[in-house]
Formats: structure tokens, sequence, C-alpha cells
């Protein structure tokens, strides 16, 4: 390696093709090696050489690596520069490769090419001398006088200006001061390109520059429009201390002003500055606590280097306290007759919901500083609590933002994280305002009833403070750490129960309850929204696809069984779906016809016609899509032995039918119970057995050989059906006792009487909740007379006309009226003279 002309390079030296960076003598660059003929390179050569001259390497630029050791080789580039490799680290994820850590020695020129596989290996002509990268200038020794000298002086002050530009702290900045002091005056054009951020094409230009002299004028037009890129940028600035120096960004071992310098960026570099950081949090008229705190931040983070994780993090905190709406808002459209329209136009029924936005916004033409309400909708899903939110955000002419809360259980996602903690974020309240970018939006926080609770927290505790119109105009998220005005916010909860809503939380929240639909009521729905929504999800017309009333009655009644209109959609979307395999194949069979040419059809073309339009779906096409009926009215059918009642429950889906069934055998007189009940329907099995025996003799109550004791050697079991759904609830007592009792007189209940109500052991008949959802269960099924405690009376009055014209409302005192309700004829014992007046329709 060592001559009387100096130190050089093996004649001989193995390639790798490099497509992406460039390696300047001087300078130290990582590539990453995954093709095949560096891949042998690597493993054949560096891997396994011992000796130094093994680890020396050519690299070529600007020349991709064929992906296959068969291709052809491209035409190589004409400079390259030679390498020792310093470090080889190989992976196999994702793909195996290598990466080579590699010094830059010298230029070199490829003379021939000695072989092409494994990889490629070539005679080479040194062009530099490897010296002068390698051994300290002497002091005061400069290059040869003359052009040259002047060229290099010209550069060596053009580099020293623009250190004067830099700022010292950043430590690539100092290396950048010591090689510049340290190395010979002819190596600088190679090691100041390597540094700063230029592109591959010009460092391949650098390369190519064989001449010194070419060398430095290439490189001094970097350096100039370096220093004319910085010199513009601050007169575009206001003077300050702190922008005297601009701080200069490390990327892959380089050095550039902030970015490559572009006067069309001019406005986003702008956005990196602390001064405009500080005008928008001024101009984000924000209160004077939190502006306090915004500048003391501002502050900090001007004396701290970019390079600290802090400064980051400090920026990100600015940054977000600058997008809050602190005082940005929307005019609210407080129009009732339009609001009124626009809500009858979005959902059908609803009127409790309805009323309640209107009276709102009736309250604030009168009063404009109205505190937003937090209302909670309380209904079994598919009603459209969701979408009513979002009607509601559109008829005030607000932003809307929707916060899923079902499983939620970090307190962190209401209140968000300390900013001691790494990853750091604000909670749901603070980022939905940042979105919708307004201090008055509507927040739909949705399902509250599903919130969980674990280690990290109690999620429904952090909302009392959300939810409460005496607390929120202060509400800190831990993230913030200032109080942001939440009093302006319209919040609408919503959930299936309020059972499991804990009681300080329920508290704060006004609740209004979303009933299911009756039959009529999901038939208009139908026909106004669900039908034209999905023949506009199908891609079809209603002159393509028609669909009656009677269908769509049988669709809800034989098909369905819901509270909501979820599996309404989702039928009517079957119905569209198989609606459009035929006009799809109609379309198909009409361009077929029209590119044949006339002539006598086949019988069998007769079959392929497209269909006649519209196609109207009757009872017989409704089976062929949808399959038999699903559900059918059984109610009769189940009554054709006595000991069989009908009782109504409430679910957090709506209402449901409930039936009781009793027998009795010989036996000792216990109780069986099956159906997974809980305790108190237990107990109130028990209740009505000893008030039957008590009263036995009054009603005729027999054994099963016609003892006054029904348990007098007879067992009795009691069966509530779908045994793997838990039941619970003292409502299903009038319901036990008429069982039984039908049981014990040998006569059937009526096949049409539905019944509810908690029973004392007095007889007495105690008043129940969800009267409206266990009505409307009852109407479904096609239950002709419902058994209500009298207390109840009032709930009556929430049901929908047609409903109460169509049902026979008995409201009962006792049990001996619930008897006489329910069996054809009354029941013996009881007093007919007692019997209360029925209900009238006018209710």
């Amino acid at each position: 390696m060592a001559s009387s002309d100096g130190i050089r390079i093996p004649s001989r030296l193995p390639l790798l093709l490099t497509h992406e960076g460039v390696l300047l003598p001087g300078s130290t660059v990582r590539f990453s090696v995954d093709s095949p003929r560096n891949m042998h390179l690597v493993s054949q050569r560096l891997l396994r050489g011992t000796s130094l001259k093994s680890t020396i390497i050519g690299l070529i630029p600007n020349t991709r690596d064929p992906e296959h050791d068969t291709d052809d080789l491209p035409p190589l580039h004409k400079i390259g520069t030679a390498g020792i490799a310093v470090q080889v680290v190989g992976s196999n994820w994702p793909k195996p490769h290598f990466t080579l850590l590699i010094t830059g020695l010298c230029r070199f020129s490829v003379s021939g090419l000695l072989k092409e596989r494994p990889f490629v290996l070539a005679e080479v002509e040194q062009l530099d001398k490897l010296e002068q990268y390698t051994t300290p200038a002497p002091q005061g020794v400069t290059t040869d006088g003359g052009e040259l000298g002047e060229l290099s002086e010209k550069f060596y002050q053009t580099a020293v200006q623009l250190l004067g530009m830099l700022d010292m702290s950043v430590p690539v900045v100092a290396k950048f001061r010591r090689l510049l002091d340290s190395l010979p005056r002819e190596t600088l054009p190679d090691v100041v390109a390597s540094m700063i951020r230029t592109s591959n094409k010009e460092k391949l230009q650098v390369l190519d520059a064989v001449s010194l002299e070419d060398r430095f004028k290439t490189a001094l037009s970097m350096l100039t429009r370096q220093i004319d890129g910085l010199n513009l940028l601050q007169k575009t600035r206001k003077k300050s201390p702190d922008n005297e120096k601009r701080v200069l960004s490390v990327r892959k071992g380089g050095v550039f002003p902030g970015r490559q310098f572009n006067v069309d960026e001019e406005d986003e570099d702008d956005g990196d500055d602390t001064s405009v950081l500080e005008r928008k949090i001024h101009a984000a008229n924000m209160p004077e606590a939190a502006l306090r705190v915004c500048l003391k931040e501002l502050k900090r983070l001007k004396k701290m280097p970019q390079s600290m994780p802090e400064s980051a993090l400090t920026r990100n905190y600015l940054d977000l306290m600058v997008e809050l709406p602190w005082s940005k808002n929307t005019k609210d459209c407080l129009d009732i007759r339009s609001a009124r329209t626009l809500l009858d136009n979005d959902h059908y029924a609803m009127e409790k919901l309805k009323r309640r936005v209107l009276e709102y916004l009736a309250v604030r033409q009168l009063k404009t500083s109205l505190k937003g309400p937090i209302l909670c909708f309380v209904g079994p899903p598919g009603v459209g609590k969701t979408s009513v939110g979002r009607s509601i955000a559109r008829t005030l002419g607000r932003g809307f933002h929707r916060i899923a809360l079902g499983g939620v259980c970090d307190q962190s996602d209401i209140r968000g994280h300390r900013r001691t903690y790494v990853g750091s974020m604000p909670g749901r309240i603070i980022n939905g305002l940042k979105t919708v970018a307004v201090n008055n939006p509507v927040f739909l926080l949705d399902e509250v009833d599903k919130l969980g609770k674990s280690l990290q927290g109690d999620p429904a505790a952090a909302l009392l403070e959300v939810l409460d119109p005496e607390q929120n105009h202060s509400f800190t998220d831990h993230y913030l750490n200032v109080a942001f005005d939440l009093s302006q916010v319209l919040f609408i909860a919503t959930a299936n129960t309020t059972a499991t809503i804990p009681p300080a939380l329920l508290d704060r929240m006004e609740v209004l309850q979303v009933p299911g639909y009756t039959q009529e009521e999901k038939v208009e729905i139908a026909h106004r929204h669900l039908i034209r929504n999905q023949l506009e999800q199908h891609g079809l017309t209603p002159q393509q696809l028609h669909i009656p009333q009677d269908t769509t009655q049988a669709i809800i009644s034989r098909y369905t069984r819901e509270a909501g209109v979820r599996s309404l959609e989702r039928k009517i979307g079957a119905i569209c779906r198989a609606v459009a395999v035929k006009v799809a194949e109609g379309h198909r069979v009409a361009k077929t016809e029209a590119s044949v040419p006339e002539g006598p059809l086949e019988q069998g073309d007769k079959a392929a016609a497209p269909p006649e339009m519209p196609i109207v779906i009757d009872h017989i096409a409704l089976t062929d899509i949808l399959g038999p009926p699903l559900f059918e009215m059984e109610v009769s059918e189940r009554f054709i032995l006595p000991g069989v009642a009908l009782g109504l429950a409430w679910t957090p889906l709506g209402g449901e039918i409930m039936f009781v069934e009793a027998s009795r055998m010989e036996g000792e007189g216990q109780l069986t119970l099956t159906g997974q009940l809980g305790d108190v329907m237990k107990e109130s099995a028990h209740l009505a057995i000893s008030w039957l025996r008590a009263n036995a003799k009054t009603y005729q109550l027999t054994n099963m050989v016609g003892g006054p004791d029904p348990l007098e050697g007879t067992d009795i079991h009691l069966h509530f059906p779908a045994g793997a759904v838990t039941k619970d609830g003292p409502s299903a007592g009038v319901t036990i006792v008429t069982c039984l009792a039908s049981l014990f007189s040998s006569r059937l209940v009526r096949s049409d009487v539905a019944m509810t109500g908690e029973i004392t052991l007095r007889g007495l008949v105690l008043p129940v909740g969800g009267i409206k959802d266990k009505v409307l269960a009852a109407y479904r099924a096609g239950v002709k007379r419902v058994i209500l405690p009298q207390r109840n009376q009032k709930d009556l009055e929430e049901l929908p006309a047609n409903v109460r014209a169509d049902l026979d409302f008995v409201t009962a005192a006792n049990l001996d009226e619930v008897l006489n309700a329910a069996f054809d004829g009354g029941f013996p014992g009881t007093d007919q003279a007692h019997t209360p007046p029925q209900l009238s329709s006018k209710l």
C-alpha cells in the first residue's frame, strides 16, 4: 500500500453499488445493503477477511444493483470512492440485509471489470493522495499560491462566515469548527460538502470534480447559497437576541439550517419560530391564568436547546394551548319554527326530546347567558338516541363531537395524563374541543352506562366535574393544568339503563326516557327514512323497487322483535340486495340482446327477460328473500292447559312478554323454581304460594285429590321459559298468583291477557316501573287486555293514542281484581260487585 508516491490503495477493489447515498473522501456514512451482489461482497470479503486490505472496498454511486445475479450490470459511474468498512451489522427483519458504516479514503476511476459474479471486482486507478485525509495540516501550511490559493482562502473564509451564523453549542457545529482548523485546505471541499445538507446530485458534482480547482468552485457555490439563505431568513424575521444565531439541525450525520432554504417555504419555517408562537399565544385570547402559564413555558422553551427532549414536550404543550378555542364560539340558530321543522324531518315521534330542545331554544331567546343543559337519553338500542344528538347540533348550528365511553376504565381518558409521564396526552374532552375548534359544541357522551373501573381510577367519578353545571366552568385537565370553561358546552349522554350509572353521576343529568317504537311508528319510520336510505346505499331508485305498507308490517311483526329499528333496517337491506341482483341481471340481458342480431327467440330466452319495473315486494317475495317467518303469534297456542299465564318484563333492550308455567305432581308439598331466577323473584313465588294457601277455601282451590290445602301431598314446579336468561324483580308477582290459581282451580287463563305488578302477603298490588315498554311489548305480541297496578294508571298517559285505543286496560288494587280480569267469567270467590270499571279509550 506504500510507495514513493505515498500511500496507495489496492489496484483491485470489490465494488459496492449504491443508489441513494454518496460517500465523499473524509466522511463517514451508513449504507444499507440487501441486493444479491452487495450481500455476497459483504459475506465473502468483509466478514471472511482477516487483513486490513480486505476491509477496503470501492463505492460506486448513482448505480442501482440488479435485483438478480443473472441480470446484466448497468453502466457504472465513472468515479467512485475507496472506503474502509469500520462496522458491519446484519439483520433478518424485515428481510435479510447488512448495515455498513464506511469511511471514505480517496477517489478512484474504474479501469476495467475483472468479474461480475458473485460480486463486482474491478481494476481501479487512484486519483487522490490518501495521506491528505489522514494527516493533520502543519500550522501555517496552505495550498500553493496563484488562483488555487485564492480559491482555498476564499473558501476557508466563507466557511468561517457560515460558522459565525451557527450555534456553537451544537456538537456537530463544534466538530465542524475543529475540522476546519485541523485538516489541510485541499480536503475542505469534500468535508464541507458532506456535512452541510445538499442533494445527492450536488455531492456527485463534488465527487466528479477531480481537479482541485473545480472542487473548490463547486463546494464554494454550496456554501454561498447556504449563507444567502440564512441572511434572507434573518431579514424577514423580527430581530431579537435569540434569533441572531440559528441552531443547525442534525440529519444523517450532517448539519443544515433548519431545512434546506426555500423562499416559498418561508411561512412554513416561520411557524417554528418562538416569536411566532408568542404572537399566537397573545392572539389566542385565553384567560389571564392560562396566559401566564403559557408565557412562563415559552420563556423556558427559549432557554433550552432544541436537542433536549423536554423542548419537544413543551412545544407540544404550547401548540395545544394555542389551538384550544378559548374564546371561539358559534352563534346559535334560535328560530323555533325552523328548528321544529328540521327535527320533524330528521326523526319521527320522540316528542319529549323535541319539546326539550325547543324549550332550550326559547329560553336562549329570552336569556343569552344560559348554561348548557346536561341531558341523558335513556332507552333501548336502535331507537335513535345518538342520531337525535347529531340532529340537535345541526338544529342549533353548533359543532358536534361524539365520545364513545363504552368500556373506558381509565380516568385519564377524561382528565388526561400529567405532563410528567412519557407519552402524556390531554383527555378526550380537551381533545374534542381542539377538534371542533369552538367552545360551545354539542358533546355526545355515548354509552355512559357502560363505563368501567380499574386500578387506573374511575372514569365515572372524573365525569362528575364535567357534567356538573356548578363546576364545569373551571374544568381542569391534568395535561393542561389550567381551568377551561365547559359551561357553554351542551352535553348529551346516552344509556340503555340507569341501573349501572352511579347515583352521584345520574343526579347531575336530566334524564329523558326514549321508549321503543310502536308498530305504526316503525312503519312510518321505514317509509320516511329507512327504505329511502337503503335504496340510496344499494344504488336503487323508487322506480326500481316498491315495498308496500302491508309488506313492511309483515317484516316488523314476523321477522323482527325489537324496540328499535336496526333489525328492520337490516331486513330492508337484504331485500334491496336481492332486488339489486335482479336489476343487474336484467341490465346484462338487455345488453346481450342489443348486441345479438334480431332473430327468433327460443323458449329459454323468455325466462331471462328483464323484470318489470318497479319490482313490488309482496308476501310471497318476502318469504323467498327473507325465508320463513322468525316469529309467530304464539300467545293463544300456549294456553291449552291450566297453569300458564303471560307476564310482562322490562329489559335494557325494551319490554318483553314472559310466560310462566306451573305443574303439580304427588309429593311432599315442595316448591321447585327453575328458569335462572333472582332472589326477589323467588320471594315473589313464595309470597304467591302463601297467599293462595291462606285463601284456598275462599277461592275453592284444591290439591290433586280434592283436599282444601293445595300443597298437601302435592309438589309444585314453577318454570319461567328462556332459562338461559337471568330474571329478577318483583313485577312477576301477579303473574305467578294467576298461574298457580289456574293450576289449583283447573281453569284456563285468558290467552289475550298479560299482566304485571308486585304483590304483598295481604293480597295488595303495588306499582312497578317500565310500564310503557311493557305495554308496547304486549301490543306487539297481539295481547288485547293488560292488567296493571292501580297506582300505575298515571303512566298510561305516556302511551300513544292508538295503543290506548286498541288495548283494554284493567287497573287492579288487589289480587281479587286481578283474578277476575284474568279468567273468563271472573273467578270463584271474588266479589263481583266491587269489580273496578275498566278504562275507556279516551285516555
